[in-house]
Order: C-alpha cells, then structure tokens, then sequence
C-alpha cells in the first residue's frame, strides 16, 4: 500500500513510518505541516493519507481541513485522520463516506487494529474509533427511522459504522455470519435504503446512523 504521513511531531511521524514500513507498505512521503501534505498528495496519488488533525501552520484543525480539500481534488485517494482528542467539527460531514477513517493516535499501538483500519479505508471502506461513534451519538434523542430498529439490529449498526465487516461484526456479538446478514437486510429495509444501483447502501446506513445521532455542536 502506497501512504503519505502528515504529522508534525517528528518523534510520532518517524514511529508511525517505521511501523508501516514494518507491514510492508510504502511511505511515499512523510511530511509536518498541512501545505507539504497537499503537495505529497498531488505528487505521489497515494492509496490512503494518514493525516493528523491538528497541524501548523495553526495548529489548529488543519488536517480536518486537508482532508476535505484531498477529498473534494483527489477523491480516489483514501484518507485516515489521527487525533489525541477526539475533534469533529472540521470533517463531520466526511465520516461514514466511503475511504474515510478517524482513530485516536492511542489505537496506533493496536498494530493489528490499526492495520486493519488503513486496510478498509484504501478499499474504500470506513474506519471509526469507537470513542468518536460515543462522541457522535451522545446526548440526541433516537429519530424515528432508527426507532424502528431492534436493539440487536442497533448493535449490529453501530460496529458497522465503525467500518467492521460482516464476519467482524458476527464475533464481536456472538452471532453467525447468516444472522448478521439478516439483520442487515432488516436495517436496511427499516431505514428505506432501496438498492438505486449506483450507491453503496451499508455506507448510506452509516450516514443515515451518523447524520442522525449527531449531536448539534458537532
């Protein structure tokens, strides 16, 4: 896998490439601020950004900001943001869509988890912390499409919004893989998500989960 890292600690951006570099991928550049980032991206066209959300020239929320530009100019490449806390404001409207992750740097130290993660996002998938689903869904009154769901199928929903798969999803709740699979049917039937053949609907049931769970100061 072909990776860009924007990451303005040095000690963190050289850790974060030797780990990748242990896994087999290739860190086409490795960069600490947000305009190098922008430039790597367009010189390389790599598989999947790993980017950190806070970065000069403000060290504010410039690598949210980065993220949507790479989504919006370079909509192929796959883009992962790292965070020590969780902030949302910049790039809400980016997660649940399709190549797009968001872990805490803690979950970096999970080597297998975070692989996994880069794995999903350069594939197009999504790849949540569990602690930003808590930040999305904390403190909003359930809506009525996801009224209608069982509390299974809001447990099955929820690891789907993380970016699990289905076979992830069936060991983590102790179900078989058909089980998940007719829990999904049902969430999305529950939430209208017909098949209109040009969109993913498991991503449109993230959005749909996400979108509505938001809390109003994200």
């Amino acid at each position: 896998m072909r990776i860009v890292v924007a990451e303005d600690s040095v000690l963190f951006r050289e850790g974060l490439v030797r780990l990748l570099e242990e896994r087999d991928h290739k860190v086409m550049a490795a960069v600490g601020d947000a305009e190098q980032l922008m430039n790597a991206v367009m010189d390389h066209h790599p598989d999947v950004a790993v980017v950190d959300v806070r970065m000069p020239p403000g060290h504010d929320s410039a690598g949210a900001k980065m993220a949507r530009r790479i989504r919006e100019e370079w909509p192929e490449v796959g883009v992962l943001l790292l965070s020590q806390h969780i902030e949302l404001r910049d790039c809400v409207d980016l997660i649940g869509t399709p190549g797009f992750g968001y872990l805490l740097k803690d979950r970096v130290l999970h080597l297998d988890d975070f692989n996994d993660a880069l794995i999903r996002v350069a594939a197009g998938g999504v790849a949540l912390d569990p602690e930003v689903i808590q930040a999305l869904v904390r403190g909003r009154r359930t809506p009525d499409a996801l009224r209608a769901l069982s509390e299974r199928e809001r447990q099955v929903l929820a690891l789907v919004a993380q970016g699990h798969s289905n076979s992830v999803v069936a060991r983590k709740l102790g179900l078989s893989d058909r089980t998940v699979e007719a829990h999904l049917r049902s969430i999305l039937t529950k939430l209208g998500l017909d098949d209109d053949g040009t969109t993913n609907r498991r991503v449109r049931a993230v959005v749909a989960y996400l979108e509505s769970e938001a809390p109003p100061d994200s």
